[in-house]
């Protein structure tokens, strides 16, 4: 959701901050801001709605200079986006500025207080009471006054902080909501991701819950919520800020549907030992913590939730585990049976899903175990985690994940694996067979990739419709939901999944002459019943795609157009089966015209519940 970008050092800070937020915007935005203290009587700031090239050209007429400042893309939750709603929130004599990412749910109670008080508010945002509370407890001393006004906070926050009587100062604070400490030479970053600051140092701290930032005098001082100085340890980033760049593609997207065949090898060999043995990271789950297990829940959400739909497949095939899926903004809802017998297993690309903490937090509560799958080094969810894998895609840019999904994916395979090894419900020579074709799977999505213009040819021929239908069976209903959601999401075409075998259960009606219907088709022993299913929709007038396997030739006597693609156990196909279905998304937004990394009230990360 909302990216935040501060600096204090030797830099003109505009200059850091915009460069900042501009590898943040991957995360979803429809305004952006900035304040710089200028060692004046207010703060300088600018704030404009729309993109941030928008602010951009704005500040070229109007540059702010100083070396201390905030920056901030706003996803609205609190009042439509516009010039006022946009971040920084300003005190009413301009002299503290705040950044805020997250939701502070007690926010209207504070307001009406405020108001009581003889405050006067301009936005309709829930941020801007942080930043009059500032005013109300600021007695000369600035980490004093924000400590006094978290109290009052209850919610998710992440939050920056500067004033004008404080010129070489940034207060931080991280509650629920991603915030990172970037540390240079006499130079201090923050932000909300590694990217706004892997320009200038590769050196960070991954703060934690209730942490506090005082940047002062060249220093940095990292405090608990109670006050007590924290020694924080130096992480070092790894990964080249190159991976994170286009490297000649059009968009992200592409560039990270291209980047699956590398992804499913990394996650994969990097767990191989020279005996082709799995050693899943820190994760330490022996035979007889296995067998004390008596309930598997996989909680995520979007398409990391569909991906946990294979895992429980996965998992209880190999692994003989009985395991339930759950969206995790119910699962907390739901009353579910936890206790130390429990585990827990989430799913989060980027390890920062509000809902997903939530989860976690509860189960733990409850003296559950947390395996987390993440792709997100020193993410809150990897923090929290009692065990944790990491799926190795690298940077994920584009709002539709695509390769953290294959990821995902390989890493359910390979946990699904290992727990049945363990649990001697797979023999080795089994075992030693599923492993070579995971590996296969890398040269067989590289050769899906290679006929892509004849997707690209399917898709054109569907772009103007105004809805369209995945079915499959199975797993491939399984693909089926995942491939609905990457379509609708970028092309904004109405796109539903449904399983084939309940079509004559009212499906059916929806049904007309000329809707486009994607069949996925690659479970041998669900094949003829699939056959079945297309007869019966091109019977009332779809336009039926099939994504079939290559050895299927009875397909394309069915279906109007057939995707095929290479064979692979059933059990592997819905990582080969849901990349042409990432293209027809990716194809089907361009051809509509579209912001195909940026589609609309969409973010990244979703950071508040």
């Amino acid at each position: 959701m909302c990216g935040i970008v501060g600096y204090v050092g030797k830099r003109n800070a505009e200059d850091v901050i915009i460069e900042g937020l501009s590898k943040l915007e991957y995360r979803g935005y429809d305004s952006a801001g900035i304040a710089i203290n200028q060692n004046k009587d207010t703060i300088a700031y600018a704030k404009k709605k729309g993109r941030l090239s928008i602010l951009e050209n704005f500040l070229k007429e109007m540059p702010l200079l100083g070396q201390v400042g905030i920056g901030h893309t706003r996803w609205a939750t609190h009042g439509e986006p516009s010039d006022c709603n946009s971040h920084p929130h300003l005190n009413e004599n301009g002299t503290i500025a705040v950044v805020h990412n997250g939701i502070i749910e007690n926010y209207m109670e504070i307001k009406e207080m405020l108001i009581a008080e003889g405050y006067t508010f301009k936005s309709e945002t829930d941020t801007e009471v942080i930043v009059h509370l500032l005013d109300k407890y600021y007695k000369g001393d600035l980490i004093e006054a924000v400590y006094t006004t978290i109290k009052q906070l209850r919610g998710a926050y992440a939050l920056g902080v500067v004033a004008v009587n404080h010129p070489d100062e940034l207060v931080a604070v991280r509650k629920e909501s991603p915030l990172i400490v970037g540390l240079g030479d006499e130079e201090f970053f923050i932000a909300s991701d590694v990217p706004a600051i892997l320009k200038y140092t590769r050196k960070v701290y991954f703060l934690e819950n209730g942490e506090v930032v005082h940047i002062k005098d060249h220093t940095i001082k990292v405090y608990d919520e109670n006050k007590n100085k924290v020694d924080k340890e130096v992480k070092t980033i790894d990964w080249d800020i190159e991976a994170a760049s286009k490297s000649g593609y059009d968009y992200f997207m592409l560039k990270e549907i291209y980047d699956q065949p590398q992804a499913i090898k990394d996650t994969l060999l990097r767990r191989l030992d020279k005996n082709r043995i799995i050693r899943l990271d820190d994760i330490r789950m022996t035979k007889e913590q296995l067998e004390d297990v008596g309930k598997v829940y996989i909680v995520a959400c979007g398409t990391a939730y569909n991906a946990g739909l294979v895992g429980k497949y996965a998992i209880e095939k190999l692994a003989q585990i009985p395991v339930e899926v759950d969206i995790a903004s119910e699962f907390r809802y739901s009353d579910p049976f936890i206790d130390e017998k429990t585990l827990l297993i989430v799913v989060s690309q980027s390890g920062e899903t509000a809902d997903t903490l939530a989860a976690m937090k509860l189960a733990k509560s409850k003296g559950a175990r947390v395996l987390a799958i993440t792709n997100v080094v020193g993410s809150s969810v990897a923090r929290e985690a009692t065990d944790v894998f990491y799926t190795w895609a690298g940077p994920e840019i584009a709002v539709a994940s695509t390769k953290a999904y294959t990821a995902q994916l390989v890493a359910f395979y390979m946990i699904a694996l290992d727990f049945a090894l363990k649990r001697t419900t797979i023999s080795s020579d089994k075992y030693n067979e599923l492993i070579d074709k995971i590996e296969s799977l890398s040269e067989l999505v590289a050769q899906i990739l290679d006929g892509k213009e004849a997707i690209r040819s399917i898709v054109k021929d569907i772009k103007d419709t105004k809805s369209a239908f995945y079915l499959g069976r199975g797993l491939d209903y399984m693909t089926a939901q995942e491939a609905a959601l990457k379509l609708k999401e970028i092309s904004y075409i109405y796109t539903e999944a449904f399983a084939a075998g309940e079509l004559k259960h009212g499906t059916i009606a929806l049904i007309e002459k000329g809707t486009p219907v994607f069949c996925v088709v690659t479970q041998d022993n669900l094949a003829e019943k699939m056959i079945s299913n297309i007869k019966e929709v091109k019977a009332r007038g779809a336009f039926v795609i099939a994504i079939a396997k290559s050895s299927n030739l009875e397909i394309s006597k069915v279906a109007d157009d057939t995707i095929y693609i290479p064979e692979a156990d059933d059990l592997l196909m819905p990582i080969l089966s849901t990349v042409p279905t990432q293209l027809v998304a990716y194809y089907a937004s361009l051809e509509r015209g579209n912001d195909v990394d940026k589609p609309r009230n969409l973010a990244k990360s979703v950071t508040v519940e």
